[in-house]
């Protein structure tokens, strides 16, 4: 099963790539595919690629409901 998840973009690095927060986590993703971008944007994220552009608030939600579906898979777990 394959997830993309939405970052921000807080950095622009030389190559076409970015710094992004993954809901806190820092990585370096290429932007080859959505260049070109700001900081403050938000994308989606796969095996280091930056897929598209999200809209922020669309991030958000989706980062609220993985947030939540974590809390509830930990809930249930045996």
């Amino acid at each position: 099963m394959c997830l993309a998840i939405p970052a921000e973009v807080i950095e622009l690095l030389p190559d076409q790539m970015a710094r992004v927060s993954l809901d806190g986590v820092i990585k370096v993703v290429s932007v080859a595919l959505v260049a070109p971008i700001t900081v403050g944007d938000y994308v989606i994220v796969h095996v280091g690629f930056a897929l598209t552009r999200i809209d922020p608030e669309e991030a958000q939600r989706t980062l609220a409901l993985l947030a939540e579906m974590g809390q509830i898979a930990t809930e249930v777990a045996p």
